[in-house]
């Protein structure tokens, strides 16, 4: 806002506006001073007062049929304070209020005609040389000097008085002088028509305008029901001030009632003007700064409507059935209109209307329309019956209400009779007695605003008096200095006033001059224990408090209805949301090891997580390793056991026959060595199904080809020892080095120890540990998934591990091949040859199997015929390992007993002899 000096260039705004505003004024220059409309009470301080005693008129009509409760009760209220004030010895004695009350009739640029009566009495008019035609001076009625005006009740018929009230000053000095010669006021001057004098001056009116216009204006305003959250803009209306509070509390509350329902997707409905229209808007403010809610639809009513506009409505709100809840910011007349619709439309309980304090807890706009509204939840600032003015209001007569001079009016309508001819009441009424009452001849309910407009009068009353205090110490009445201030200093007064109210509750205001936010909330019901009607359900003072035990639905129903767009999705479930309607959305399951991170997104559990049962979250994969109750472990076991067993029976058999010649013969160190390495094989069968850990791991490292370098290298230290023996033997008779039983050893144990530095190494490059194993049994399903517990062995490590005892096979392979064609006698070489021949095919077999199939082909298998806590069994290295053991045991160990004979020392033995032993 300009506040700025006389030549401030920020006041041109205003003076547009003045411009704008001059045909208005000068017609109520040329108008006579004391408008016959209007009621006028005399008193020391004038207030202003502007109320909607009559509605909306038809086009080309200003003013309609006379309003009961939002126009007489209302205004009545500002009588009844306006006495109860003059009453009071304590609040501003020896000072009487009056007033000039206004009829607005509900429309905003009537209302600014009207409120132009407010700043006459800032023209101050020097009739010195005016005379009417026959010479007599005319009559003038001095205007009061209006301080405060209390109104009005429409936002927009207050914002436009607003802004002309901000146009003129009660200031001294400010005083308009207007010397009119020849200036003629019918009924006054008989007669006589207006000079052409006048036209000069209101040419001079133009310049004072537009002087006053660079000097802010202090007429301060107290609204009674205007609640549009404009209005709360300081900067624009910093002379207005309210009792209510405004909508965008009650927009709060709204959207608090909306959540509280569970309800997301709503429509919207608003009377055309400023009531409406920003009430809407600070709804879908709020809503979306609250997040969760969404309009479906916002729709407008018109001034000028009819019953095809409000079927339109409702059409366009049926056009998203889901959104049931109807947000109402319309007038009592739009009420009734689209409750009408509803009826025409057969969709009586279809729709879950939430009202503003427009339809608060009045019977008016649903008479004959009750079935309709079942279930409205409507908001009202927090309010009381005053019970004083029902026993003034109902003890109101034509007789002692005469300064009332719409109050005529009103009885005609209330009690439906004709007093008079002119009377808008047709021919057939019947006549008014008189003597009817109100309250006992006609159905009486205070108005919801009855209350604020008194609290409005007191509130310009204690700040008068608080100013009085200030201003004239030493006075009891009106003193130069409370004359000579201006309504800039009023209005201090004003917002710092602070008093219980006629309903026992405090009456502040904030630095916007607006009410704190005090609301009721009350539902229509059919059904209940005191009868049809509004029942409280609860409160609003910054937070919501409702009883929900007590909500009632069309059809009876205690279950809160829905207005949703979508329903919500179930767990494991994410909201694909619609564009551009956040409310609106389509559910996705989360598949595969997904988890609903949050409503919106899907998110991959970690490596070694899946998701829960409901897909909320994720759970460790249970950890599984090759059980011994398992037949994938009872049957290697069994076959285990039995190679155990014949191994030990066999060294047994040696040891017992130690000394006998044969057994000597045999080369029994070397079939010592050779059976060791056989039960280190089926020992191995047991290492690989034990649960992993350090230990477990560590011996399977040493033992994995341990077993087999022992076998192959006791082998092939008697294939050489043969090749050498016969080679050398073609050559000379000398007998080769190296031959002895000693030496067969050292040879056999080199050879070992070579494997044994290899796995020493490995010890050190890589120590022994356990991993879990979350790929190789990672289902399509997660519920079947499991990660398996196995030692930290790579398939590289287990070939190389192998490789030395695949190399002294092969060696083995070569000298068996080589010795042939030895003498039948020594017929030991070829068993040998036969298991080397096998054993290589073995070899030749599994290396494309382990590093190609064997993963798939195992898994498939294992999976098939395992139940699924037991799916795992073997990591692929170990299962085929066990398997190479047993087939390999299959082939060696029957030769095993065949080779015990050795070649060398056994030339004495025949083949009856060798066969004999076996049995034996």
């Amino acid at each position: 806002m300009c506040r700025g000096s006389d030549t401030n260039p920020c006041s041109v705004p205003r003076l547009l506006l003045l411009l704008l505003l001059l045909p208005l004024l000068l017609a109520a220059v040329a108008q006579e001073i004391y408008a016959p409309h209007s009621i006028r009470v005399e008193g020391d301080v004038t207030l202003g007062g502007l109320f909607p005693v009559h509605a909306r008129g038809l086009p080309g009509t200003p003013c309609g049929d006379i309003r009961k409760e939002n126009g007489i009760h209302r205004l009545e209220a500002m009588m009844y304070a306006l006495d109860q004030i003059n009453g009071d010895e304590e609040l501003l004695p020896n000072v009487t209020l009056g007033a000039r009350v206004l009829d607005t009739c509900s429309r905003d640029t009537y209302a600014l005609e009207q409120s132009l009566t407010f700043v006459q009495a800032l023209i101050q008019k020097d009739t010195s040389d005016v005379r009417c035609t026959n010479g007599e001076p005319p009559v003038f009625v001095k205007p009061e000097k209006v301080v405060g005006v209390v109104g009005a009740s429409a936002s927009s018929v207050s914002i436009m008085v607003a802004n002309i009230l901000r146009l003129f000053q009660v200031a001294p000095g400010m005083n308009f002088h207007l010397h009119i010669h020849r200036l003629h006021h019918r009924g006054h001057c008989p007669n006589t028509f207006l000079g052409t004098e006048v036209i000069v001056k209101l040419i001079i009116i133009i310049i004072i305008i537009i002087i006053s216009a660079l000097r802010p204006s202090e007429i301060p305003q107290i609204s009674y029901a205007s609640t549009a959250p404009e209005l709360s803009d300081d900067r624009r209306y910093d002379f207005f001030s309210r009792v209510v509070p405004p909508d965008s509390f009650q927009a709060q509350a709204m959207v608090d009632v909306v959540k509280a329902m569970g309800w997301n997707y709503v429509s919207t409905v608003a009377s055309e003007g400023s009531y409406g229209e920003k009430g809407v808007d600070a709804f879908m403010q709020l809503s979306r700064e609250a997040g969760g809610i969404c309009i479906a639809q916002s729709v407008k009513v018109p001034h000028d409507n009819s019953p095809a506009v409000f079927d339109k409505i409702i059409r366009l709100l049926l056009d998203n059935q889901q959104a049931r809840a109807v947000i109402l910011f319309t007038s009592d007349e739009d009420i009734r209109g689209i409750l009408n619709a509803t009826k025409r439309a057969d969709q009586v309980g279809h729709f879950l209307w939430i009202g503003s304090d427009s339809w608060g807890a009045k019977n008016s706009p649903i008479q004959q329309l009750e079935d309709a509204a079942v279930g409205a939840i409507t908001i009202l600032p927090k309010r009381a019956t005053i019970s004083g003015f029902d026993a003034y209001f109902t003890s109101r007569t034509l007789e002692n209400n005469r300064r009332n001079v719409w109050f005529a009016e009103y009885w005609e309508e209330n009690f439906n009779c004709k007093l008079m001819s002119s009377s808008k009441k047709d021919d057939s009424s019947r006549k008014c007695t008189g003597q009817e009452r109100i309250g006992i001849d006609s159905k009486y309910e205070q108005e919801g605003k009855v209350q604020f407009v008194i609290d409005a009068v007191y509130a310009m009353a204690h700040a008068l008096h608080n100013m009085q205090k200030d201003l004239c110490p030493e006075n009891s009445g009106i003193c130069p200095e409370m004359e000579q201030a201006g309504g800039k200093k009023l209005l201090k007064y004003v917002r710092s006033v602070s008093f219980n109210g006629s309903a026992g509750t405090a009456v502040t205001f904030n630095r916007n001059g607006d009410a704190p936010g005090r609301y009721d909330l009350f539902q229509y019901q059919l059904n209940n224990v005191t009868g049809p009607g509004y029942h409280v359900i609860g409160q609003w003072t910054e937070t919501l408090q409702i009883n929900m035990e007590d909500l009632q639905w069309p059809s009876g129903e205690r279950e809160i209805p829905s207005s949703v767009c979508s329903l919500p999705c179930r767990s494991g479930e994410r909201k694909k949301v619609v564009k551009g309607i956040p409310c609106c959305w389509h559910c996705e399951s989360c598949d595969g090891y997904q988890y609903q991170l949050n409503e919106f997104t899907c998110k991959l559990c970690s490596y070694n997580m899946r998701p829960d049962a409901n897909r909320t979250g994720c759970q460790p994969i249970p950890i599984t390793n090759l059980e011994w109750s398992s037949p994938w472990a009872v049957i290697p076991v069994f076959l285990a056991m039995l190679g155990i067993i014949a191994t030990i029976f066999v060294m047994a058999t040696f040891i017992r026959y130690n000394d006998t010649p044969i057994v000597r013969a045999s080369g029994r160190e070397l079939s010592y060595v050779l059976l060791t390495g056989i039960f280190l094989c089926y020992i191995i069968t047991f290492l690989m199904i034990a649960k992993p850990d350090v230990g477990v791991c560590s011996f399977r490292r040493i033992f994995l080809g341990l077993g087999m370098c022992i076998s192959y290298a006791a082998l092939l230290t008697k294939t050489n020892r043969i090749y050498r023996i016969f080679e050398e033997g073609k050559k000379s008779v000398t007998p080769p080095k190296l031959i002895s039983p000693t030496s067969q050893l050292a040879i056999a144990s080199s050879l070992i120890s070579l494997q044994l530095l290899g796995v020493f190494i490995w010890f050190g490059v890589d120590p022994p540990n356990t991993i879990i194993d979350y790929d190789e049994q990672k289902t399509v399903d997660p519920i079947q998934a499991r990660g398996v517990l196995k030692c930290d062995i790579t398939d590289l490590q287990i070939i190389c591990s192998l490789g030395y005892s695949i190399l002294l096979m092969v060696t083995c392979t070569v000298y068996a091949i080589k010795t042939r064609g030895v003498p039948e006698n020594f017929n030991e070489a070829k068993p040998i040859g036969f298991t080397m021949y096998t054993t290589c095919i073995v070899w030749l077999a599994f290396i494309p199997i382990f590093f190609g199939t064997a993963q798939s082909a195992e898994k498939t298998l294992i999976r098939r015929g395992q139940p699924a806590r037991n799916i795992t069994v073997f990591h692929r290295g170990e299962a085929v390992t066990a398997r190479l053991h047993l087939f390999i045991h299959t082939f060696i160990h029957p030769r095993t007993i065949i080779s015990i004979r050795q070649i060398l020392g056994a030339a004495a033995l025949d083949t009856v002899q060798y066969t004999l032993f076996i049995k034996h």
